[in-house]
Protein backbone atom coordinates (compact mmCIF):
# COMPACT_ATOMS: atom_id res chain seq x y z
CA UNK A 1 0.00 0.00 0.00
CA UNK A 2 1.28 3.45 -0.75
CA UNK A 3 1.44 6.03 1.96
CA UNK A 4 -1.71 7.71 0.66
CA UNK A 5 -3.69 4.64 -0.32
CA UNK A 6 -7.09 4.13 1.21
CA UNK A 7 -7.01 0.41 1.90
CA UNK A 8 -4.50 -2.33 2.54
CA UNK A 9 -4.74 -5.87 1.24
CA UNK A 10 -3.22 -8.65 3.31
CA UNK A 11 -1.99 -11.20 0.83
CA UNK A 12 -3.50 -13.47 -1.80
CA UNK A 13 -6.67 -12.62 -3.72
CA UNK A 14 -10.18 -12.31 -2.38
CA UNK A 15 -12.82 -14.64 -3.66
CA UNK A 16 -14.71 -13.17 -6.57
CA UNK A 17 -12.04 -10.58 -7.38
CA UNK A 18 -9.55 -12.41 -9.62
CA UNK A 19 -7.87 -9.28 -10.89
CA UNK A 20 -7.04 -7.77 -7.51
CA UNK A 21 -3.55 -6.24 -7.45
CA UNK A 22 -1.13 -7.35 -4.74
CA UNK A 23 0.09 -3.76 -4.29
CA UNK A 24 -2.89 -1.48 -4.99
CA UNK A 25 -2.21 2.13 -5.88
CA UNK A 26 1.59 1.81 -6.00
CA UNK A 27 2.04 2.37 -9.75
CA UNK A 28 3.66 -1.05 -10.01
CA UNK A 29 2.60 -1.32 -13.65
CA UNK A 30 2.71 2.36 -14.53
CA UNK A 31 -0.27 1.96 -16.84
CA UNK A 32 -3.14 4.24 -17.67
CA UNK A 33 -4.87 3.52 -14.38
CA UNK A 34 -1.92 4.43 -12.16
CA UNK A 35 -3.34 7.82 -11.28
CA UNK A 36 -6.98 7.20 -12.08
CA UNK A 37 -8.18 7.95 -8.59
CA UNK A 38 -8.63 6.27 -5.24
CA UNK A 39 -9.74 2.97 -6.78
CA UNK A 40 -6.77 2.75 -9.18
CA UNK A 41 -8.62 0.50 -11.61
CA UNK A 42 -10.76 0.62 -14.80
CA UNK A 43 -14.12 2.29 -14.92
CA UNK A 44 -16.87 0.31 -13.31
CA UNK A 45 -19.94 -0.50 -15.38
CA UNK A 46 -23.25 -1.69 -14.11
CA UNK A 47 -26.66 -2.66 -15.28
CA UNK A 48 -29.79 -2.58 -13.16
CA UNK A 49 -28.20 -5.10 -10.76
CA UNK A 50 -24.88 -3.37 -10.62
CA UNK A 51 -23.31 -5.38 -13.49
CA UNK A 52 -23.67 -5.20 -17.25
CA UNK A 53 -26.14 -7.75 -18.55
CA UNK A 54 -25.30 -10.20 -21.33
CA UNK A 55 -25.36 -8.57 -24.71
CA UNK A 56 -26.07 -5.17 -23.23
CA UNK A 57 -23.77 -2.26 -23.86
CA UNK A 58 -22.40 -1.18 -20.50
CA UNK A 59 -23.11 2.28 -19.25
CA UNK A 60 -20.56 4.13 -17.17
CA UNK A 61 -21.34 4.59 -13.53
CA UNK A 62 -19.77 7.34 -11.43
CA UNK A 63 -18.22 5.97 -8.27
CA UNK A 64 -18.06 8.49 -5.45
CA UNK A 65 -16.89 6.21 -2.65
CA UNK A 66 -14.30 3.42 -3.07
CA UNK A 67 -15.70 0.14 -1.81
CA UNK A 68 -13.58 -2.45 -0.07
CA UNK A 69 -14.54 -6.03 -0.95
CA UNK A 70 -16.19 -7.64 2.03
CA UNK A 71 -13.91 -10.67 1.95
CA UNK A 72 -10.78 -8.56 1.82
CA UNK A 73 -12.06 -6.23 4.51
CA UNK A 74 -12.88 -9.11 6.80
CA UNK A 75 -9.43 -10.59 6.26
CA UNK A 76 -7.44 -7.41 6.76
CA UNK A 77 -9.60 -5.69 9.33
CA UNK A 78 -10.30 -2.67 7.09
CA UNK A 79 -13.39 -0.56 7.65
CA UNK A 80 -16.57 -1.55 5.85
CA UNK A 81 -18.44 1.52 7.03
CA UNK A 82 -17.75 4.73 8.87
CA UNK A 83 -19.17 3.27 12.06
CA UNK A 84 -17.04 0.08 11.98
CA UNK A 85 -13.74 0.38 13.84
CA UNK A 86 -10.62 -0.57 11.94
CA UNK A 87 -9.78 -3.40 14.32
CA UNK A 88 -13.31 -4.75 14.62
CA UNK A 89 -12.81 -7.62 12.19
CA UNK A 90 -9.50 -9.10 13.22
CA UNK A 91 -7.15 -6.26 12.34
CA UNK A 92 -5.76 -6.03 15.87
CA UNK A 93 -5.39 -9.79 16.18
CA UNK A 94 -3.68 -9.95 12.79
CA UNK A 95 -1.29 -7.19 13.86
CA UNK A 96 -0.43 -8.99 17.11
CA UNK A 97 0.23 -12.27 15.31
CA UNK A 98 2.28 -10.45 12.66
CA UNK A 99 4.44 -8.96 15.41
CA UNK A 100 4.79 -12.05 17.59
CA UNK A 101 5.78 -14.64 14.97
CA UNK A 102 9.06 -12.99 13.87
CA UNK A 103 9.79 -11.77 17.40
CA UNK A 104 9.49 -15.27 18.82
CA UNK A 105 11.71 -16.77 16.11
CA UNK A 106 14.38 -14.09 16.56
CA UNK A 107 14.31 -14.45 20.33
CA UNK A 108 14.67 -18.23 20.10
CA UNK A 109 17.73 -17.93 17.85
CA UNK A 110 19.30 -15.25 20.05
CA UNK A 111 18.80 -17.19 23.28
CA UNK A 112 20.63 -20.29 22.03
CA UNK A 113 24.07 -20.37 23.74
CA UNK A 114 23.16 -16.96 25.10
CA UNK A 115 25.85 -16.66 27.75
CA UNK A 116 28.59 -18.75 26.17
CA UNK A 117 30.38 -16.10 24.15
CA UNK A 118 32.94 -13.98 25.97
CA UNK A 119 32.51 -10.24 26.22
CA UNK A 120 34.73 -8.28 23.86
CA UNK A 121 36.36 -4.94 24.52
CA UNK A 122 33.35 -2.74 23.66
CA UNK A 123 31.13 -4.85 25.89
CA UNK A 124 33.68 -4.53 28.67
CA UNK A 125 33.33 -0.76 28.24
CA UNK A 126 29.56 -1.05 28.69
CA UNK A 127 30.03 -3.10 31.87
CA UNK A 128 32.57 -0.65 33.23
CA UNK A 129 30.35 2.38 32.66
CA UNK A 130 27.21 0.63 33.93
CA UNK A 131 28.92 -0.56 37.11
CA UNK A 132 30.17 2.90 38.08
CA UNK A 133 28.34 5.04 40.57
CA UNK A 134 26.25 7.79 39.01
CA UNK A 135 28.81 10.34 40.22
CA UNK A 136 31.69 8.48 38.57
CA UNK A 137 29.59 7.89 35.47
CA UNK A 138 28.92 11.62 35.20
CA UNK A 139 32.67 12.26 35.36
CA UNK A 140 33.25 9.65 32.65
CA UNK A 141 30.77 11.09 30.15
CA UNK A 142 32.20 14.57 30.58
CA UNK A 143 35.35 13.36 28.88
CA UNK A 144 34.26 10.41 26.72
CA UNK A 145 31.16 8.69 25.29
CA UNK A 146 28.64 11.38 26.13
CA UNK A 147 26.61 10.20 23.13
CA UNK A 148 26.00 6.91 24.96
CA UNK A 149 24.77 8.59 28.15
CA UNK A 150 21.13 7.38 27.86
CA UNK A 151 22.29 3.83 27.19
CA UNK A 152 24.82 3.79 30.02
CA UNK A 153 22.29 5.21 32.48
CA UNK A 154 19.76 2.58 31.42
CA UNK A 155 22.33 -0.21 31.76
CA UNK A 156 23.39 1.17 35.17
CA UNK A 157 19.85 0.62 36.43
CA UNK A 158 19.58 -2.76 34.71
CA UNK A 159 22.84 -4.07 36.19
CA UNK A 160 21.78 -2.89 39.64
CA UNK A 161 18.64 -5.03 39.32
CA UNK A 162 19.67 -8.02 37.18
CA UNK A 163 23.39 -8.35 37.87
CA UNK A 164 26.43 -8.22 35.61
CA UNK A 165 26.71 -11.76 34.26
CA UNK A 166 26.98 -11.97 30.46
CA UNK A 167 23.46 -13.41 30.16
CA UNK A 168 21.90 -10.80 32.44
CA UNK A 169 23.52 -7.85 30.67
CA UNK A 170 22.56 -9.20 27.24
CA UNK A 171 18.83 -9.45 27.95
CA UNK A 172 17.89 -5.82 27.03
CA UNK A 173 19.70 -6.00 23.70
CA UNK A 174 18.18 -9.39 22.97
CA UNK A 175 14.67 -8.07 23.58
CA UNK A 176 15.32 -5.01 21.41
CA UNK A 177 16.77 -7.05 18.55
CA UNK A 178 13.97 -9.63 18.67
CA UNK A 179 11.35 -6.88 18.78
CA UNK A 180 12.97 -5.33 15.69
CA UNK A 181 11.92 -8.38 13.66
CA UNK A 182 8.34 -7.90 14.82
CA UNK A 183 8.39 -4.16 14.16
CA UNK A 184 9.68 -4.76 10.64
CA UNK A 185 6.79 -7.16 10.08
CA UNK A 186 4.30 -4.50 11.18
CA UNK A 187 5.96 -1.91 8.94
CA UNK A 188 5.81 -4.27 5.97
CA UNK A 189 2.16 -4.99 6.74
CA UNK A 190 1.32 -1.30 6.78
CA UNK A 191 3.25 -0.36 3.65
CA UNK A 192 2.47 -3.51 1.62
CA UNK A 193 0.65 -6.66 2.77
CA UNK A 194 0.55 -8.95 5.76
CA UNK A 195 2.36 -11.61 3.78
CA UNK A 196 5.19 -9.23 2.87
CA UNK A 197 5.42 -8.02 6.47
CA UNK A 198 5.59 -11.48 8.01
CA UNK A 199 8.10 -12.61 5.39
CA UNK A 200 10.31 -9.58 6.11
CA UNK A 201 10.14 -10.10 9.86
CA UNK A 202 10.99 -13.79 9.65
CA UNK A 203 13.82 -13.07 7.22
CA UNK A 204 15.35 -10.51 9.59
CA UNK A 205 15.02 -13.01 12.45
CA UNK A 206 17.20 -15.61 10.72
CA UNK A 207 19.99 -13.26 9.62
CA UNK A 208 23.37 -13.65 11.38
CA UNK A 209 23.37 -9.98 12.35
CA UNK A 210 20.25 -10.52 14.49
CA UNK A 211 21.91 -13.26 16.51
CA UNK A 212 25.20 -11.43 16.82
CA UNK A 213 23.92 -8.05 17.92
CA UNK A 214 21.12 -9.61 19.93
CA UNK A 215 23.89 -11.14 22.04
CA UNK A 216 25.93 -7.96 22.32
CA UNK A 217 25.93 -5.50 25.21
CA UNK A 218 25.94 -2.36 23.08
CA UNK A 219 23.23 0.09 21.96
CA UNK A 220 23.02 -1.02 18.31
CA UNK A 221 19.96 -3.30 18.76
CA UNK A 222 18.14 -0.36 20.33
CA UNK A 223 19.04 1.79 17.33
CA UNK A 224 17.45 -0.74 14.97
CA UNK A 225 14.33 -1.05 17.11
CA UNK A 226 13.69 2.68 17.53
CA UNK A 227 14.36 3.41 13.84
CA UNK A 228 11.72 0.84 12.90
CA UNK A 229 9.32 2.08 15.57
CA UNK A 230 9.70 5.69 14.46
CA UNK A 231 9.21 4.80 10.79
CA UNK A 232 6.12 2.75 11.66
CA UNK A 233 4.67 5.65 13.65
CA UNK A 234 5.31 8.05 10.77
CA UNK A 235 3.63 5.70 8.29
CA UNK A 236 0.67 5.49 10.65
CA UNK A 237 0.56 9.28 11.01
CA UNK A 238 0.56 9.73 7.23
CA UNK A 239 -2.18 7.13 6.67
CA UNK A 240 -4.34 7.93 9.69
CA UNK A 241 -3.25 11.32 11.03
CA UNK A 242 -4.09 12.17 14.61
CA UNK A 243 -2.60 14.33 17.31
CA UNK A 244 -1.66 11.31 19.46
CA UNK A 245 0.19 9.57 16.64
CA UNK A 246 2.14 12.70 15.76
CA UNK A 247 3.08 13.16 19.42
CA UNK A 248 4.25 9.54 19.54
CA UNK A 249 6.37 10.12 16.44
CA UNK A 250 7.83 13.28 17.96
CA UNK A 251 8.84 11.33 21.07
CA UNK A 252 10.48 8.64 18.93
CA UNK A 253 12.85 11.12 17.24
CA UNK A 254 15.06 11.70 20.32
CA UNK A 255 15.10 7.94 20.91
CA UNK A 256 16.77 7.56 17.51
CA UNK A 257 19.50 10.04 18.40
CA UNK A 258 19.95 8.68 21.91
CA UNK A 259 20.46 5.13 20.60
CA UNK A 260 23.17 6.26 18.17
CA UNK A 261 23.76 9.54 16.36
CA UNK A 262 24.38 7.81 13.03
CA UNK A 263 20.80 6.51 13.14
CA UNK A 264 19.51 10.04 12.62
CA UNK A 265 20.30 9.57 8.92
CA UNK A 266 17.00 7.67 8.61
CA UNK A 267 15.25 11.03 8.94
CA UNK A 268 16.15 11.59 5.29
CA UNK A 269 13.84 8.71 4.36
CA UNK A 270 11.17 10.13 6.66
CA UNK A 271 11.38 13.46 4.86
CA UNK A 272 10.82 11.74 1.52
CA UNK A 273 7.70 10.05 2.90
CA UNK A 274 6.33 13.39 4.05
CA UNK A 275 7.09 15.13 0.73
CA UNK A 276 5.29 12.35 -1.14
CA UNK A 277 2.24 12.78 1.07
CA UNK A 278 2.27 16.53 0.62
CA UNK A 279 2.46 16.20 -3.17
CA UNK A 280 -0.54 13.87 -2.98
CA UNK A 281 -2.57 16.79 -1.65
CA UNK A 282 -2.13 16.80 2.12
CA UNK A 283 -1.40 20.44 2.98
CA UNK A 284 -1.10 19.93 6.75
CA UNK A 285 1.41 17.08 6.85
CA UNK A 286 4.43 19.33 6.25
CA UNK A 287 3.64 21.52 9.24
CA UNK A 288 2.93 18.53 11.47
CA UNK A 289 6.18 16.86 10.50
CA UNK A 290 8.23 20.03 10.94
CA UNK A 291 6.81 20.59 14.42
CA UNK A 292 7.43 16.98 15.46
CA UNK A 293 10.96 16.97 14.05
CA UNK A 294 12.01 20.27 15.60
CA UNK A 295 10.62 19.42 19.02
CA UNK A 296 12.17 15.95 18.91
CA UNK A 297 15.59 17.20 17.86
CA UNK A 298 15.63 19.67 20.74
CA UNK A 299 16.23 16.70 23.04
CA UNK A 300 19.10 15.40 20.89
CA UNK A 301 21.10 18.47 19.91
CA UNK A 302 22.73 19.19 23.30
CA UNK A 303 24.11 15.65 23.43
CA UNK A 304 25.20 15.80 19.78
CA UNK A 305 27.01 19.10 20.29
CA UNK A 306 28.79 17.76 23.37
CA UNK A 307 29.71 14.58 21.52
CA UNK A 308 31.29 16.51 18.66
CA UNK A 309 34.10 17.48 21.03
CA UNK A 310 34.81 13.84 21.90
CA UNK A 311 35.36 12.49 18.40
CA UNK A 312 38.93 11.56 19.34
CA UNK A 313 37.45 8.47 21.02
CA UNK A 314 36.76 6.97 17.57
CA UNK A 315 39.46 8.80 15.62
CA UNK A 316 41.05 5.42 14.89
CA UNK A 317 38.19 4.71 12.46
CA UNK A 318 39.49 5.98 9.12
CA UNK A 319 37.91 3.71 6.49
CA UNK A 320 39.35 3.24 3.02
CA UNK A 321 37.84 2.14 -0.26
CA UNK A 322 38.17 -1.54 0.67
CA UNK A 323 36.05 -0.91 3.75
CA UNK A 324 33.34 0.46 1.49
CA UNK A 325 33.57 -2.60 -0.78
CA UNK A 326 33.35 -4.96 2.21
CA UNK A 327 30.49 -3.06 3.82
CA UNK A 328 27.70 -5.45 2.65
CA UNK A 329 29.63 -8.51 3.86
CA UNK A 330 30.34 -6.95 7.25
CA UNK A 331 26.76 -5.70 7.61
CA UNK A 332 25.01 -9.01 6.86
CA UNK A 333 27.70 -11.31 8.24
CA UNK A 334 28.88 -12.94 5.01
CA UNK A 335 28.73 -12.57 1.24
CA UNK A 336 26.57 -15.72 1.12
CA UNK A 337 23.82 -13.75 2.89
CA UNK A 338 24.53 -10.26 1.55
CA UNK A 339 24.39 -11.19 -2.16
CA UNK A 340 20.90 -12.79 -2.24
CA UNK A 341 19.40 -10.22 0.13
CA UNK A 342 20.73 -7.25 -1.83
CA UNK A 343 19.97 -8.80 -5.24
CA UNK A 344 16.36 -9.46 -4.28
CA UNK A 345 16.22 -6.05 -2.61
CA UNK A 346 17.12 -4.34 -5.89
CA UNK A 347 14.35 -6.32 -7.60
CA UNK A 348 11.98 -5.31 -4.82
CA UNK A 349 12.65 -1.64 -5.57
CA UNK A 350 10.98 -2.15 -8.93
CA UNK A 351 7.76 -3.30 -7.25
CA UNK A 352 7.68 -1.15 -4.13
CA UNK A 353 5.67 1.66 -5.73
CA UNK A 354 5.67 4.89 -3.74
CA UNK A 355 7.61 3.19 -0.95
CA UNK A 356 10.57 2.60 -3.27
CA UNK A 357 12.11 6.06 -2.92
CA UNK A 358 11.97 6.27 0.90
CA UNK A 359 13.39 2.77 1.21
CA UNK A 360 16.15 3.59 -1.27
CA UNK A 361 17.09 6.70 0.72
CA UNK A 362 17.02 4.64 3.92
CA UNK A 363 19.48 2.19 2.36
CA UNK A 364 21.82 4.55 0.51
CA UNK A 365 21.99 7.82 2.45
CA UNK A 366 23.45 6.59 5.80
CA UNK A 367 26.47 4.67 4.43
CA UNK A 368 27.23 7.27 1.77
CA UNK A 369 26.94 10.20 4.18
CA UNK A 370 29.04 8.54 6.89
CA UNK A 371 31.67 7.39 4.40
CA UNK A 372 32.06 10.86 2.88
CA UNK A 373 32.35 12.46 6.34
CA UNK A 374 34.49 9.69 7.85
CA UNK A 375 37.56 11.91 8.13
CA UNK A 376 35.61 14.33 10.36
CA UNK A 377 32.96 12.21 12.14
CA UNK A 378 34.49 8.69 11.96
CA UNK A 379 31.03 7.06 11.88
CA UNK A 380 31.40 4.69 8.94
CA UNK A 381 31.23 1.30 10.66
CA UNK A 382 28.84 -1.56 9.80
CA UNK A 383 27.62 -1.83 13.38
CA UNK A 384 26.86 1.90 13.46
CA UNK A 385 24.76 1.44 10.30
CA UNK A 386 22.99 -1.73 11.38
CA UNK A 387 19.64 0.08 11.13
CA UNK A 388 19.89 0.06 7.31
CA UNK A 389 19.63 -3.75 7.11
CA UNK A 390 15.84 -3.93 7.76
CA UNK A 391 15.17 -1.78 4.69
CA UNK A 392 17.07 -4.27 2.52
CA UNK A 393 15.16 -7.16 4.07
CA UNK A 394 11.80 -5.46 3.51
CA UNK A 395 12.58 -4.95 -0.17
CA UNK A 396 13.64 -8.59 -0.38
CA UNK A 397 10.23 -9.60 0.97
CA UNK A 398 8.54 -7.35 -1.60
CA UNK A 399 10.47 -9.07 -4.38
CA UNK A 400 9.57 -12.55 -3.16
CA UNK A 401 5.93 -11.57 -2.81
CA UNK A 402 5.80 -10.14 -6.33
CA UNK A 403 7.74 -13.01 -7.91
CA UNK A 404 5.36 -15.47 -6.26
CA UNK A 405 2.42 -13.76 -7.95
CA UNK A 406 2.37 -15.84 -11.17
CA UNK A 407 2.28 -19.02 -9.07
CA UNK A 408 -0.01 -17.99 -6.24
CA UNK A 409 -1.97 -15.32 -8.09
CA UNK A 410 -5.36 -15.19 -9.78
CA UNK A 411 -4.35 -17.31 -12.77
CA UNK A 412 -2.95 -20.18 -10.71
CA UNK A 413 -6.27 -21.98 -10.43
CA UNK A 414 -9.62 -21.78 -8.68
CA UNK A 415 -10.01 -21.16 -4.98
CA UNK A 416 -8.64 -18.08 -3.27
CA UNK A 417 -7.81 -19.96 -0.06
CA UNK A 418 -5.67 -22.45 -1.98
CA UNK A 419 -3.86 -19.67 -3.80
CA UNK A 420 -3.21 -17.76 -0.61
CA UNK A 421 -1.96 -20.91 1.09
CA UNK A 422 0.37 -21.56 -1.81
CA UNK A 423 1.73 -18.05 -1.47
CA UNK A 424 2.49 -18.62 2.21
CA UNK A 425 4.25 -21.87 1.34
CA UNK A 426 6.47 -20.00 -1.09
CA UNK A 427 7.18 -17.35 1.55
CA UNK A 428 8.15 -20.06 4.05
CA UNK A 429 10.43 -21.64 1.46
CA UNK A 430 12.16 -18.29 0.93
CA UNK A 431 12.75 -17.89 4.68
CA UNK A 432 14.07 -21.46 4.90
CA UNK A 433 16.49 -20.83 2.04
CA UNK A 434 17.77 -17.64 3.66
CA UNK A 435 18.11 -19.44 7.00
CA UNK A 436 20.19 -22.15 5.33
CA UNK A 437 22.51 -19.50 3.88
CA UNK A 438 22.73 -17.84 7.29
CA UNK A 439 23.61 -20.93 9.36
CA UNK A 440 27.42 -20.55 9.12
CA UNK A 441 27.17 -16.89 10.04
CA UNK A 442 24.86 -17.64 12.98
CA UNK A 443 27.30 -20.24 14.30
CA UNK A 444 30.17 -17.75 13.98
CA UNK A 445 28.13 -15.08 15.77
CA UNK A 446 27.88 -17.33 18.82
CA UNK A 447 31.67 -17.72 19.05
CA UNK A 448 34.10 -15.20 20.46
CA UNK A 449 34.56 -12.11 18.33
CA UNK A 450 37.36 -12.58 15.76
CA UNK A 451 40.72 -11.41 17.05
CA UNK A 452 39.53 -10.99 20.64
CA UNK A 453 41.85 -12.36 23.35
CA UNK A 454 40.71 -15.18 25.62
CA UNK A 455 40.54 -13.17 28.84
CA UNK A 456 38.11 -15.66 30.38
CA UNK A 457 40.62 -18.48 29.94
CA UNK A 458 43.38 -16.35 31.46
CA UNK A 459 41.20 -15.54 34.47
CA UNK A 460 40.43 -19.21 35.04
CA UNK A 461 44.15 -20.07 35.09
CA UNK A 462 44.93 -17.24 37.50
CA UNK A 463 42.10 -18.21 39.85
CA UNK A 464 43.35 -21.80 39.94
CA UNK A 465 47.04 -21.03 40.54
CA UNK A 466 47.19 -17.68 42.34
CA UNK A 467 48.75 -17.12 45.76
CA UNK A 468 48.09 -14.51 48.38
CA UNK A 469 50.02 -11.34 47.58
CA UNK A 470 50.28 -11.95 43.82
CA UNK A 471 50.27 -8.93 41.55
CA UNK A 472 49.01 -8.49 38.01
CA UNK A 473 50.44 -6.32 35.21
CA UNK A 474 49.43 -5.73 31.60
CA UNK A 475 51.06 -5.39 28.20
CA UNK A 476 49.33 -4.65 24.91
CA UNK A 477 46.67 -2.49 23.29
CA UNK A 478 43.44 -4.49 23.91
CA UNK A 479 42.23 -2.88 27.17
CA UNK A 480 43.58 -5.81 29.17
CA UNK A 481 43.10 -4.09 32.53
CA UNK A 482 39.36 -3.55 32.03
CA UNK A 483 38.81 -7.04 30.61
CA UNK A 484 40.58 -8.79 33.48
CA UNK A 485 38.78 -6.58 35.99
CA UNK A 486 35.52 -8.01 34.62
CA UNK A 487 36.64 -11.63 34.46
CA UNK A 488 38.07 -11.51 38.02
CA UNK A 489 35.29 -9.36 39.49
CA UNK A 490 33.95 -12.12 41.78
CA UNK A 491 37.36 -13.33 42.99
CA UNK A 492 38.00 -11.83 46.43
CA UNK A 493 41.63 -13.02 46.39
CA UNK A 494 42.43 -11.71 42.92
CA UNK A 495 45.93 -10.33 42.29
CA UNK A 496 46.48 -6.65 42.97
CA UNK A 497 46.90 -4.27 40.04
CA UNK A 498 50.29 -3.16 41.36
CA UNK A 499 51.06 -0.63 38.61
CA UNK A 500 47.78 1.31 38.79
CA UNK A 501 48.71 4.81 39.93
CA UNK A 502 45.42 6.65 39.32
CA UNK A 503 42.17 4.78 38.89
CA UNK A 504 39.88 5.37 35.87
CA UNK A 505 37.32 6.92 38.24
CA UNK A 506 39.85 9.50 39.40
CA UNK A 507 40.73 10.33 35.80
CA UNK A 508 37.14 10.33 34.50
CA UNK A 509 38.22 7.84 31.85
CA UNK A 510 38.11 4.20 30.83
CA UNK A 511 41.87 3.90 31.38
CA UNK A 512 44.05 4.05 34.47
CA UNK A 513 47.33 5.93 34.81
CA UNK A 514 50.29 3.67 35.54
CA UNK A 515 52.93 4.16 38.18
CA UNK A 516 55.66 6.63 37.10
CA UNK A 517 58.24 4.74 39.25
CA UNK A 518 57.54 1.08 38.46
CA UNK A 519 60.39 -0.37 40.54
CA UNK A 520 58.95 1.24 43.66
CA UNK A 521 55.41 0.04 42.91
CA UNK A 522 56.62 -3.52 42.28
CA UNK A 523 58.67 -3.73 45.48
CA UNK A 524 56.06 -5.58 47.57
CA UNK A 525 55.25 -8.26 45.01
CA UNK A 526 56.93 -11.67 44.99
CA UNK A 527 55.02 -13.00 41.98
CA UNK A 528 53.46 -11.28 38.99
CA UNK A 529 50.90 -12.41 36.45
CA UNK A 530 51.60 -10.70 33.13
CA UNK A 531 48.63 -10.54 30.72
CA UNK A 532 49.95 -9.66 27.26
CA UNK A 533 48.07 -9.11 24.00
CA UNK A 534 51.01 -7.84 21.97
CA UNK A 535 50.73 -8.54 18.23
CA UNK A 536 54.38 -9.68 17.98
CA UNK A 537 54.01 -12.23 20.78
CA UNK A 538 56.72 -10.59 22.89
CA UNK A 539 55.24 -10.14 26.39
CA UNK A 540 57.12 -6.95 27.27
CA UNK A 541 56.85 -5.09 23.94
CA UNK A 542 53.54 -3.45 24.82
CA UNK A 543 54.82 -1.86 28.04
CA UNK A 544 56.53 1.45 28.69
CA UNK A 545 60.26 0.89 28.50
CA UNK A 546 60.84 1.78 32.16
CA UNK A 547 58.21 -0.71 33.31
CA UNK A 548 59.53 -3.52 31.12
CA UNK A 549 63.07 -2.86 32.33
CA UNK A 550 62.06 -2.94 36.01
CA UNK A 551 60.20 -6.23 35.65
CA UNK A 552 62.93 -7.95 33.65
CA UNK A 553 65.55 -6.79 36.15
CA UNK A 554 63.86 -8.12 39.30
CA UNK A 555 61.74 -11.04 38.03
CA UNK A 556 62.27 -14.20 36.04
CA UNK A 557 59.74 -16.07 33.91
CA UNK A 558 58.43 -19.20 35.63
CA UNK A 559 55.63 -20.29 33.32
CA UNK A 560 54.05 -19.18 30.04
CA UNK A 561 50.65 -20.10 28.65
CA UNK A 562 49.51 -19.31 25.10
CA UNK A 563 45.79 -18.65 24.66
CA UNK A 564 43.81 -17.18 21.78
CA UNK A 565 45.46 -13.83 20.98
CA UNK A 566 46.83 -13.69 24.52
CA UNK A 567 49.96 -14.70 26.41
CA UNK A 568 49.83 -15.34 30.17
CA UNK A 569 53.21 -15.21 31.91
CA UNK A 570 53.93 -16.01 35.56
CA UNK A 571 57.01 -14.22 36.94
CA UNK A 572 58.88 -14.82 40.22
CA UNK A 573 61.10 -12.29 42.00
CA UNK A 574 64.78 -13.18 41.77
CA UNK A 575 66.14 -10.93 44.50
CA UNK A 576 64.99 -8.34 47.01
CA UNK A 577 64.21 -4.98 45.53
CA UNK A 578 66.90 -2.43 46.08
CA UNK A 579 64.66 0.60 45.61
CA UNK A 580 62.61 1.85 48.52
CA UNK A 581 58.86 1.84 48.28
CA UNK A 582 57.02 4.99 47.43
CA UNK A 583 54.73 6.76 49.84
CA UNK A 584 52.25 6.82 46.96
CA UNK A 585 52.27 3.06 46.48
CA UNK A 586 49.76 2.04 43.82
CA UNK A 587 49.06 -1.20 45.71
CA UNK A 588 47.41 0.76 48.53
CA UNK A 589 44.99 2.53 46.23
CA UNK A 590 41.37 1.43 45.93
CA UNK A 591 40.77 -0.37 42.68
CA UNK A 592 37.33 -0.46 41.04
CA UNK A 593 36.35 -4.07 40.39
Amino acid sequence: MSFDASARYDGGYAEGSPGHDLYPGQDAYGGQWAEAGPYSGPELYAGPDGYAGAGTAPAPVTVTEPEVPQAAAAETGEETSEETPKDAKGGRIAAVVTFLLPTALAFALILRHFGDRELWRDEHATWWAASLSLHDLSMLIRTVDVVFTPYYVFMHGWVAVAGDSPSAMRVPGAVAMAASAGLLALLGRRLFTTQVGVLAGLALAVLPLTTRYGQEIRPYPFAVAVVLLSTLLLARALDQPSFKVWVAYMLSVPLIGWSHLASLAVLGAHLVMVVQKRRAGDKIVGWAYAAALILGMCFVMPMAVSGSGQSAQIAWNNPGFQDLVDFPKNLFGSWAVAVPVMALGLIGLCFAGRAALPLAVWIVLPPVATYLTAAQLHLFLPRYLLFTAPAWVLLTAVAVGRLAGPVAGARAGSGGAVRRGFGWVLAAAAVAGLAFQSLPGIRDARHNAPGEPDFRGAAQIIEAQQRKGDGIVFSGVMQERRAMAYELREDAGRPRDVLMYRTPQERGSFDAAECPRPASCLAKSERLWLVATTPDGQPFSGMPKATATAIQKDFRIVKTRKLDYLGLVLLQRTRAATDGTSDDDAASRKVHL
